[in-house]
C-alpha cells in the first residue's frame, strides 16, 4: 500500500444556517486516484476548497496533515507552494490572452519586471507534449473547444511542480470522447507519480480510474472504499450517495404524444464574429405535444447555438428559417418574445446564462415571469414568496431559507431553482440543454421527473445531452447534429450509442 501523503481529520465547516461539512476524515495514499462522490450540496467542492486554501484556515474546524505535518494555508498561492493545486468546474481561464499566457499567469517567467517570451513558449509547448496537447501556444484560449481548455488548466497546475491535482468535475463539459481521453490522462500522470483526487457524479469514470472512493452525503463521511479490498459497484455508490437504491435510472413516462407543437424549418446561423462561417446549416426539426425529442452531438457541433438562436436569436448573426409554435408562426428576434412565443430556454450555463448569482433564490424564481407576482408593475412580495416557497418543496432544493443568494447554492440546487424559474411561466416548448450537467445522479432522477411531468402536461421538449445514455434513455425520437447539419432521424430503440457516435465523429 502506498505511504500517506494527505489526511484531513474530522473537518467542520459552516456557512450561514448550513453546516456544509460535519467531522468530515479522509486519507488520501501517495500515487492515488482518490475520487469523493456525493449529491450535490454533500460537501465535496467545499472540503476541497478548504484543502486548497480558498477557505483559509481559522475559518474551519479540524485538522490537516500534509506529508505528517500539520498543513495551515490561508490562500491558494501557500497551498500550490505546498505542491496543492486545484482546477475548479468553471475554468479560471482568460479567454483572450494565449494558451501559454495563460498557463503562466501569475507565474511568469520574469527578469528585472520583463517577461522572457522565448523561455515561456518553449516551456509552454514542453509541458503541452506531457498532456497531449498539440495546438501553437500562442492560440487565444477563445479559439480552441472546452476539451483543449481543460487540458490548459492542467497544463497550468503542472507547471507549479504539484504533487497533488485536484479535479472538481472535470469532464462535466466535454464529450465522451474527450472525456475517455482525460481519464487516460490521469491514469498516465498517476503512473508518473501523480496523486490526484478527482470529485465526479460521472460513477462510470469513477468506478474506471479510482484506487479508493470516498462516499459523502450531507456533509458527513459514509464511508471510504478501496480498489481490491473492498466490494464496488455503482448501486453501492449510489446506496451512499443518497441513502437509497436508485432502481430505475430513467423513469418510466406516460405521456400522451399529439400533434406537432413546434418546428424550426431551414434554420440557418453565421458566426457573430467571423463573417460568412455557417454555424447552423438548413437544420430542419419538428417537436410533438408530449414528446421529448433529443439532440445529440459531439461539443462544436452547433446544438448550444441551435438553440441559443432559436431562444431570442441569443446567438448568431444573419439567421434566417422560420419557427411555428402550434402551427402559427412565431416571432423568436428577441427573448421577451421567444418568452410570450411559448418557448422556455435552460441554458448549458446556469451560472452565466440561467442565474443572477447574487440575487436571492426567491427573486430569482419569479425572474422570468415577473407579470404573475406583480400589481401594476410592483412586485407583490407576499405572492413572490408563495410561488419560491412551492418551488423549494417540488424541486427538493436545499437551501437555508427562499432569501439565501442563489450564488452560496451547491449546482444541482442552483440547476433546480434554473428550472423551478421556467416552469413558472408554463411555456408551450421546453429547450433542455445538458440540464443535468454538472449535478449527481440523485438530482439527475429529479430533473428526469421533471421532463417528464412536462410531457405528460402535453408539453414539448427539445432534450440536449452530452451524455448518450441519457439522450437513449429520456428521447421519444432523436435528431443527432453534425457541424451545423442535422444529419439523421432515429425514432425510440432504433438507436444505439454506437450509431450516434458514428454520426457525431
Amino acid at each position: 500500500m502506498s505511504d500517506l501523503l494527505l489526511e484531513m481529520r474530522d473537518i467542520t465547516k459552516e456557512f450561514p444556517g448550513v453546516r456544509a461539512l460535519d467531522k468530515v476524515s479522509i486519507k488520501v495514499n501517495q500515487g492515488d486516484i482518490h475520487a469523493i462522490v456525493g449529491e450535490n450540496g454533500a460537501g465535496k467542492s467545499t472540503l476541497m476548497k478548504v484543502l486548497s486554501g480558498v477557505h483559509p484556515h481559522g475559518s474551519f474546524d479540524g485538522t490537516i496533515y500534509w506529508r505528517g505535518n500539520e498543513y495551515q494555508v490561508r490562500n491558494i498561492r501557500q497551498s500550490e507552494a505546498h505542491g496543492i493545486a486545484i482546477i475548479h468546474q468553471e475554468f479560471a481561464l482568460t479567454p483572450y490572452l494565449s494558451i501559454a499566457e495563460n498557463i503562466f499567469l501569475g507565474n511568469e517567467y520574469a527578469r528585472s519586471g520583463v517577461i522572457r517570451w522565448n523561455e515561456t513558449k518553449k516551456e509552454a509547448e514542453r509541458l503541452c507534449r506531457t498532456v497531449g496537447l498539440e495546438e501553437d501556444v500562442d492560440t487565444p484560449i477563445m479559439d480552441i473547444g472546452v476539451g483543449k481548455q481543460q487540458l490548459v488548466e492542467i497544463v497550468k497546475a503542472l507547471s507549479k511542480n504539484i504533487s497533488l491535482l485536484i479535479l472538481d468535475e472535470p469532464t462535466a463539459a466535454l464529450n465522451e470522447i474527450e472525456s475517455q481521453n482525460l481519464l487516460e490522462l490521469l491514469k498516465r500522470l498517476k503512473n508518473e507519480g501523480m496523486t490526484c483526487v478527482l470529485i465526479s457524479h460521472k460513477l462510470n469514470e469513477v468506478l474506471d480510474v479510482a484506487d479508493a472512493i470516498t462516499v459523502l452525503r450531507d456533509g458527513l463521511t459514509v464511508e471510504t472504499l478501496r480498489a481490491g479490498n473492498d466490494e464496488i459497484s455503482k448501486q453501492r455508490l449510489i446506496r451512499g450517495m443518497v441513502g437509497r437504491d436508485l432502481t430505475d435510472r430513467f423513469p418510466e413516462r406516460n405521456a400522451e404524444i399529439g400533434e406537432t407543437v413546434f418546428e424550426v424549418q431551414n434554420w440557418t446561423v453565421f458566426h457573430p464574429q467571423i463573417p460568412g462561417k455557417k454555424v447552423i446549416d438548413d437544420a430542419t426539426i419538428a417537436i410533438r405535444r408530449g414528446e421529448v425529442v433529443g439532440l445529440a452531438g459531439l461539443m462544436g457541433a452547433g446544438r448550444t447555438e441551435f438553440a441559443m438562436s432559436v431562444f431570442g436569436r441569443s446567438y448568431g448573426a444573419n439567421v434566417t428559417g422560420a419557427v411555428r409554435v402550434g402551427g402559427r408562426e412565431t416571432d423568436t428576434r428577441t427573448v421577451q418574445r421567444a418568452i410570450d412565443g411559448g418557448l422556455a430556454y435552460v441554458s448549458e450555463d446556469r451560472k452565466t446564462l440561467g442565474l443572477v448569482l447574487e440575487n436571492s433564490l426567491k427573486n430569482n424564481v419569479t425572474l422570468a415571469n415577473l407579470d404573475d407576482v406583480s400589481e401594476r408593475g410592483v412586485i407583490d412580495d407576499n405572492r413572490e414568496i408563495a410561488v419560491a416557497e412551492r418551488a423549494v418543496d417540488a424541486f427538493k432544493i436545499k437551501c437555508s431559507s427562499i432569501r439565501q443568494d442563489v450564488v452560496n447554492l451547491s449546482g444541482g440546487n442552483q440547476q433546480k431553482v434554473v428550472l423551478a424559474k421556467w416552469l413558472f411561466c408554463d411555456s408551450d416548448v421546453y429547450i433542455m440543454d445538458e440540464p443535468t450537467r454538472g449535478i449527481d445522479v440523485g438530482a439527475k432522477l429529479d430533473v428526469y421527473n421533471v421532463i417528464n411531468d412536462l410531457a405528460e402536461k402535453g408539453k414539448s421538449i427539445l432534450f440536449i445531452s452530452s451524455e448518450l445514455p441519457e439522450i437513449l434513455g429520456m428521447s421519444d425520437r432523436i435528431y443527432v447534429m453534425n457541424k451545423g447539419r442535422i444529419v439523421r432521424e432515429f425514432a425510440r430503440g432504433e438507436a444505439t450509442q454506437e450509431d450516434l457516435l458514428n454520426l457525431m465523429i
